[in-house]
């Protein structure tokens, strides 16, 4: 099989150095500005001269976004930022905008063109034509089915192909989505969605309904909805809409989860496998990360299928709206009306940042995301697998010794655990 990379996101300068510990090929990233993550995003020129720098150390490629969809007052600013990008020697630009396009092509000539999967590709004559202008790879829309995918590769052979394998789903054609420009004045196309597609609803009381049987009550699981039966009017489309004490959550999707079909994207002809999360956790990234190199690495192996289910249940361990596998087999994907989150047994706790010698004991050098307490059953999260641990110790910054600890400050803890821990060792506390 030829080499297939595996591609994860990096929304900070911590997170891109997780990514790449625990198995990523290659990273994305940008600033705020022009990346379509304008919030949860502390990227800067500074950092990304370091992250750029950390990553070709490690042997890994940078791919930068730039895929806002640029007004005029935008392209000054966008000029002045590709030729700071010229000087730090990326691999890639991610571009949606022609406009934009046209500008990489003239100030950087010499770097990769992907295609942003905000411009839509869905079909071989598409591909052809950002071919024929310069574009090396296609971020593939997350509409594309497998079977389009063989298609295209096949009738464009010497493109490159990206595909979306994990993360968050946008209810609008491959995000380009005007709900938080229209509800919130921030414009999803400028990197600023506020997601009005996963708030609740609740229908106002001067609400008219078909006269069917609108408004009736039905029990859901020992809870009371009140399910109404809306109808488009142009084309009389019906949907039925089930509210509960929290309304409704019709436009929310379920996220994206393809680790069964890696080896099949990968025979259809994708070559970089993409994971959508620069707003999510260390954590996140890294258990993501990692689910899926082992996966890749798998492909080809006997025991693929046992890997696989491993995976999968390291991948329910995170927070997470229900899979889907999205549009890849030709089905619409599955909604999470209900607007739930899933409740794993574990719950993300701190991150190992090196080791101390206290008193000729070992002991690691800890920053606490969320509480951790001294009887808890530990899990250390590291880039090869899961290790069962016990808490022996627990000092705080003052050198006392205490019985539980908590995150939102920037104190760190010593702990002595059964077992010395490397740095970029994730902790997870058994809470179920």
């Amino acid at each position: 099989m030829k080499k297939v990379e595996l591609l994860a996101p990096a929304g900070n300068l911590e997170k891109l150095k997780y990514a790449v510990a625990y198995g990523a090929d290659a990273v994305y990233c940008g600033v705020p500005d022009f990346s379509l993550r304008a919030r949860i995003n502390n990227f800067t020129e500074e950092s990304m001269w370091e992250a750029v720098e950390f990553v070709h150390q490690h042997k890994k490629k940078i791919y930068v976004t730039l895929n806002i969809y640029a007004h005029n007052k935008h392209l000054n600013d966008i000029k002045k930022h590709l030729q700071f990008l010229k000087i730090l020697k990326i691999d890639g630009v991610i571009v949606a905008d022609p406009g934009i396009i046209m500008l990489v092509k003239k100030h950087l000539p010499k770097v990769e063109i992907h295609l942003s999967t905000q411009a839509n590709a869905t079909n071989i004559e598409a591909v052809k034509f950002w071919q024929s202008v310069g574009v090396k790879r296609i971020v593939l829309a997350r509409e594309v089915t497998l079977a389009e995918i063989r298609e295209i590769k096949f009738a464009v052979p010497k493109m490159e192909l990206e595909y979306f394998i994990h993360g968050a789903m946008c209810m609008s054609y491959s995000g380009r989505c005007i709900l938080s420009k229209w509800m919130n004045d921030k414009s999803a196309n400028l990197g600023d969605c506020t997601q009005p597609c996963r708030w609740g609803y609740n229908p106002v009381k001067s609400l008219k309904v078909p006269a069917s049987p609108a408004g009736r009550k039905v029990k859901n699981e020992g809870r009371d909805f009140l399910c109404l039966d809306v109808e488009e009017k142009v084309n009389g489309h019906k949907i039925d809409l089930e509210e509960d004490r929290h309304g409704t959550y019709f436009f929310n999707s379920r996220d994206l989860n393809l680790s069964e079909h890696i080896a099949d994207l990968a025979a259809a002809g994708v070559t970089s496998f993409k994971i959508e999360g620069r707003a999510k956790s260390v954590y996140y990234v890294s258990v993501v990360t990692r689910a899926y190199r082992k996966i890749i690495d798998a492909i080809g192996a006997r025991d693929l299928k046992k890997v696989i289910r491993e995976q999968q249940k390291e991948l329910d361990q995170l927070v997470n709206r229900g899979y889907t596998k999205g549009f890849l087999l030709g089905a619409e994907p599955e909604h999470n009306f209900e607007g739930k989150l899933s409740e794993p047994a574990f719950k993300f706790a701190g991150i190992v940042e090196g080791q101390k010698k206290i008193d000729g004991q070992i002991f690691n050098i800890v920053f606490v995301h969320n509480e951790m307490f001294f009887q808890d059953a530990i899990e250390a999260v590291t880039p090869e697998g899961n290790i069962k641990i016990k808490i022996k110790k627990i000092l705080n910054y003052k050198m006392e010794e205490v019985s539980e600890i908590h995150g939102g400050h920037a104190n760190r803890f010593f702990v002595r655990f059964s077992n010395a821990l490397p740095a970029k060792t994730l902790l997870r506390r058994k809470i179920k």
